[in-house]
């Protein structure tokens, strides 16, 4: 089989939208009838990106395999419909690793070990090695940061060998931004034309440019900067802002982006399957209806911006749901510590928590450590009490198990071990394995992670959400190593944890109320908790992240619940 290779890279700024260019790039071929598959390159030192500050980086996103990797291996799985595992993804830390521990088992044969050229070759094998175990014709691979920053020459290096070596098997392609100085100002294309000279300097011509910019690039701005760049004006793509990321593919198509990489390439279109992905944009475009979620979260602060790259996944996770159902969402960022004594008065904090009333739903997703969790649990109180719709993710779930322990059980001091070792009331408790993981501080890899399968109990809300959604479902095998009694719905979903509600708890939260509708094969791990629909339209926490499996095309189902119950709120009280 011979292999081609698109390299994206990005010029200018970080964030300019590499990894959304890949995906709808990946899109356009796939659809056009080609085996793609996606690889991204992060040009961390960082092993892997479980171990990253979630304010810096973003979020973390998980695999099937437990791969903790960077966010835009989730864009290509919603983008592409398929799950990835760790031979699409790296980081120069995972590189040198590898390396380092091939030369300590001799695996050089003697040789000495250099960083040129022994490290781009190790990254070409990777790639190779994704290519061929997933029987993939292209490689889109998106290598992190921007052209001109040290982290990421040794992957240009990498690119430069391999095209000196199948110069007509590899594209190279430029996402550059354009700034805007003002509205009565023109685009600018200099930053643009010195992102090439960069890339000229590392021995590397682009043979496409992507201008990122708040408008579409006129003629004038791509004859600049074709000309200033070594381009054929017919190179140089226009990518404006949209409305919604799931436009682009449709944007590049007309501009007639897949034609032009299969013909640099020298390939052929086999199909023309882009009719579902034509159909998703109309349906988004011609959606009227509203409604309004607030994540409950404290991982959105930047400085003095919002930085929504944290919870990315619940977010396009919100989208998918509402708009498969004719909604379109308007999401609002609620900061936990507005809801917390130590951060504003009492009388403060109630009207902060009347102000929940107005959204038809509630989230609080994931986290860790002991910031801003009493700002949570009042929130989750006052959620469950005034029969908000609501869905706690992780921690949030944990959190929700916590507010009921101390509220409807009446054990104040009931808490999680994460934050209270000394608790008497341990409803939340690490795992036993994880406590000598904490002991010998091994903490990058080492948490729950990846695909766990879990039964759900029959007429419950998991259990009306999950049935017909046959993606999620374990396969008769699985099914079987999973659970002796097979008939019940066992599905499965990707986790990432320390804790768990503590098994001494089980029956105690179940006699009091609180639904265990999704319990792990054995029985001793809750995975849903939920609270009967005749006391709550929609009171429902994971210890798995549902959103991390959610796709455009495909809405994660209990996202698509979550939605469903959350638009009927809409008494005079509780419009948004």
């Amino acid at each position: 089989m011979v292999r081609k290779y698109i390299f994206v890279v990005g010029g200018v700024m970080s964030g300019v939208g590499k990894g959304i260019a890949a995906s709808s790039i990946g899109r356009l071929l796939q659809d056009s009838g080609f085996e793609v598959t996606a690889f991204k390159i992060d040009p961390y030192i960082n092993v892997d990106a479980g171990t990253m500050n979630p304010t810096e980086h973003g979020e973390v996103f998980i695999l099937e395999d437990g791969t903790e990797c960077d966010q835009d291996m989730g864009n290509y799985e919603r983008f592409l419909e398929r799950n990835f595992s760790k031979n699409n993804y790296m980081t120069t830390g995972s590189v040198y690793l590898s390396v380092i521990n091939k030369e300590r088992n001799l695996g050089y044969q003697g040789k000495c070990v250099e960083v040129v050229p022994h490290i781009p070759l190790a990254v070409i094998e990777k790639i190779n090695f994704s290519l061929s175990s997933s029987k993939s014709e292209i490689g889109v691979i998106e290598i992190g940061g921007t052209v001109g920053e040290y982290q990421n020459i040794l992957f240009l290096e990498a690119v430069r060998i391999l095209k000196l070596k199948y110069p007509k098997d590899v594209l190279l392609c430029l996402v550059s931004y354009l700034p805007l100085l003002n509205k009565d100002n023109e685009l600018k294309t200099k930053p643009t034309q010195y992102a090439v000279k960069t890339l000229n300097s590392a021995g590397l011509q682009p043979d496409i440019v992507l201008g990122r910019a708040a408008f579409p690039l006129d003629s004038k701005r791509r004859e600049k900067i074709a000309f200033n760049c070594n381009l054929r004006k017919e190179d140089v793509f226009s990518a404006p802002d949209v409305e919604t990321i799931y436009q682009v593919p449709l944007n590049f198509k007309k501009e007639g982006l897949d034609r032009l990489i299969l013909e640099k390439l020298s390939l052929r279109k086999k199909a023309d399957s882009f009719r579902k992905w034509k159909e998703l944009v109309k349906k988004i475009a011609a959606v009227k209806k509203e409604v309004s979620i607030g994540i409950v979260g404290k991982y959105f602060a930047s400085g003095s911006f919002v930085l929504t790259d944290s919870y990315i996944s619940v977010i396009e996770a919100v989208k998918h749901a509402a708009f498969s159902l004719g909604f379109r969402p308007t999401i609002s960022w609620l900061d936990a510590s507005d809801f917390e004594e130590t951060q504003r008065d009492p009388a403060q904090i109630k009207k902060n928590l009347e102000t929940l009333k107005k959204y038809h739903g509630i989230i609080i997703p994931g986290g860790f450590g002991s910031r801003s969790v009493e700002g949570k649990i009042r929130v989750i109180q006052f959620v469950r009490e005034n029969k908000i719709p609501f869905i706690g993710i992780c921690y949030g779930m944990q959190l929700a198990v916590v507010e009921f322990t101390r509220n409807v059980l009446k054990l104040k001091r009931a808490n999680t071990t994460e934050i209270d070792p000394a608790t008497p009331f341990p409803v939340i408790d690490i795992l036993p394995e994880q406590k000598i993981n904490l002991e010998k501080k091994d903490f990058g890899g080492t948490m729950r992670l990846g695909i766990y399968p879990a039964v759900i109990k029959e007429n419950s809300l998991a259990f009306r959400a999950y049935r017909k959604s046959h993606r999620f479902h374990l396969g008769p095998e699985e099914e079987k190593q999973a659970r002796a009694d097979s008939k019940k719905l066992v599905i499965k979903e990707r986790h990432r944890h320390r804790y768990e509600v503590n098994p001494d708890y089980l029956k105690t939260l179940e006699k009091a109320g609180l639904s265990l509708s999704g319990l792990s094969p054995s029985g001793r791990l809750a995975e849903i908790v939920e609270l009967p629909p005749n006391t709550h339209p929609f009171f429902v926490g994971t210890q798995f992240h549902p959103e991390l499996t959610s796709r455009p095309l495909d809405p994660n189902p209990l996202f698509k619940e979550f939605i469903r119950t959350s638009s009927r709120r809409t008494s005079k009280n509780n419009k948004p």
